[in-house]
């Protein structure tokens, strides 16, 4: 069967069965590495990518759910002309990478985080990245990175 979705701006199609999941799909299909298969039980948030706006566990998502909708991997964030995104350098910024297998899914969870809400405090960026396991960096320098980005001028992400 084939499923049309939008991909990082760019429509797409493709035929795969409509419960392969949307990891698979994007890892096989299209190349796109970012996303990770950590735990495969939407668990870990190592493969979270933004459909429609909201962070998914594409490991567990299957990619009929996908049909129609917009979906956005850390390969597609865009930043205005810069190489990386204000969480993305915030991160960098802060010690908030380590051995990089979660930090796509940290960075989609927190994008939605950002273009979504206007204030954030250190509870709501705890109670956003809920669904990310990091066993490296111990979450502060994470949490930190975020607060930053967030206060940083220019606006949502």
């Amino acid at each position: 069967m084939s499923h049309s979705f939008t991909l990082n701006g760019q429509p797409v199609d493709v035929a795969v069965a409509g419960m392969t999941s949307l990891l698979s799909v994007l890892r096989d299909q299209f190349g796109l590495l970012g996303a990770k298969l950590g735990c495969g039980e939407g668990r870990c948030g190592a493969c979270t990518v933004l459909v429609d706006g909201e962070p998914v566990d594409s490991c567990i998502y299957p990619v009929a759910n996908a049909e129609g909708a917009a979906v956005r991997t850390v390969e597609g964030l865009e930043s205005h002309g810069e190489p990386l995104t204000r969480i993305q350098d915030a991160l960098l910024e802060h010690g908030g990478v380590q051995c990089g297998a979660c930090i796509p899914g940290v960075v989609m969870t927190l994008t939605a985080l950002l273009e979504t809400e206007s204030s954030i405090d250190d509870s709501t960026i705890r109670s956003s990245l809920s669904g990310n396991i990091c066993r490296c960096t111990g979450y502060q320098k994470i949490i930190d990175a975020a607060q930053a980005a967030a206060n940083a001028n220019g606006g949502p992400q």
